[in-house]
C-alpha cells in the first residue's frame, strides 16, 4: 500500500509539472498577437507612409521642373510636278521657299528627271507639329496653281 501511496503522489507531480509548461507557452503567445498589431489588413496609411509620399512628390516636382520640354518635329519629302517642262523649276522652288511661317523650316531641294526632258521639284521641309499641318505646306504650295500640277508627300518621318 505504500508503494500506491507514492504512485498516486508522483502522479499529482507528474501533473502539476506541465502545467508550469502551459504558463509558459501563454507569454510567448501574447508576442504573436503584438505581431498581428503591426499587420494592417486595411491598408491605412502611417506616419512613416505619408511622409515618404511626401518625399517622393517632391522629388518628382523638381525633376519635372528640370526636365526639357520635347517639341514634337517632322521631316518631310515632298514632290512637286509642275504643268509642262516650260516652267522654271529653280524659280518655282525659290517663290515656294520665300514663304516663311513660325514652325515651318525649308531645306534643300533637288530636280528628279521624271520623262521626256520633264523634271519635278523634291523638296525637304521640317515642321513643327503643333504649328504647321500638311493643309497648311499644300496651301503654301498649291498657291502657285498656274505652275504647280500636283503635290506628293514622298517620306514623313517624325524627329
Amino acid at each position: 500500500a505504500p508503494a500506491a501511496k507514492k504512485e498516486e503522489e508522483a502522479k499529482p507531480a507528474a501533473a502539476a509539472a506541465p502545467a508550469p509548461k502551459k504558463e509558459e507557452a501563454k507569454p510567448a503567445a501574447k508576442p504573436a498577437a503584438d505581431d498581428d498589431d503591426d499587420v494592417d489588413l486595411f491598408g491605412e496609411e502611417t506616419e512613416e507612409d505619408k511622409k515618404a509620399l511626401e518625399d517622393k512628390k517632391a522629388k518628382d516636382a523638381e525633376k519635372a521642373k528640370t526636365k526639357k520640354v520635347v517639341i514634337a518635329k517632322s521631316s518631310i519629302l515632298m514632290d512637286i510636278k509642275v504643268w509642262d517642262d516650260t516652267i522654271d523649276l529653280l524659280a518655282l522652288g525659290v517663290k515656294i521657299r520665300s514663304n516663311e511661317r513660325d514652325g515651318l523650316l525649308w531645306g534643300d531641294h533637288k530636280l528628279v528627271p521624271v520623262a521626256f526632258g520633264v523634271k519635278k521639284l523634291q523638296q525637304l521641309l521640317v515642321i513643327e507639329d503643333d504649328k504647321v499641318s500638311s493643309d497648311d505646306i499644300e496651301d503654301i504650295i498649291m498657291q502657285y496653281e498656274e505652275e504647280v500640277q500636283s503635290m506628293d508627300i514622298v517620306a514623313w518621318n517624325k524627329i
